[in-house]
This record gives structure tokens, C-alpha cells and sequence, in this order.
């Protein structure tokens, strides 16, 4: 499965998920984002920034295939 990357200033990759793209178009190589750690089955962490918050993993984590479907299903 393919999903956008973003790359923050420190250096990290981030995957973002394929149902938060949307949030993500407003993003500038000079929006403010934060990293915080997730409380969901799908992601690891969420990338704040622009008033979006979106569910992301490190680049190289695969996403877990059933909860990916299920939250894609669910909107």
C-alpha cells in the first residue's frame, strides 16, 4: 500500500494514511508540524499541523492490513 511521506526537519519520514491525505493538502514545505504519539489501532502517531491532524507511521512500518480496510470502509 502507497501513501504520501513527509519529511520533517529533524531528519524523520513519516507515512501518512491513505484515508488522511485529503487533510494534508493545505500542508506547505513550511507548515509547522508536531509529532505525537497515537492512541489508535491504525497508526503509531499523528502529525499535527494547519489544524490537521492525521494518523501516521515511521516510513518502513508496514500498516496493519485489516484495520487499514476497516477504517477506509468507515470513512
Amino acid at each position: 500500500m502507497q501513501s504520501h511521506i513527509v519529511e520533517l526537519d529533524d531528519g524523520s519520514r513519516w507515512q501518512i494514511f491513505p484515508g488522511d491525505l485529503d487533510l494534508t493538502l493545505n500542508w506547505e514545505p513550511e507548515t509547522d508540524l508536531m509529532v505525537l504519539d497515537a492512541d489508535d489501532e491504525v497508526a503509531s502517531h499523528v502529525l499535527v499541523g494547519s489544524g490537521a491532524k492525521v494518523r501516521t507511521r515511521p516510513v518502513g512500518d508496514s500498516w496493519p492490513a485489516t484495520q487499514v480496510k476497516d477504517a477506509l470502509k468507515g470513512g
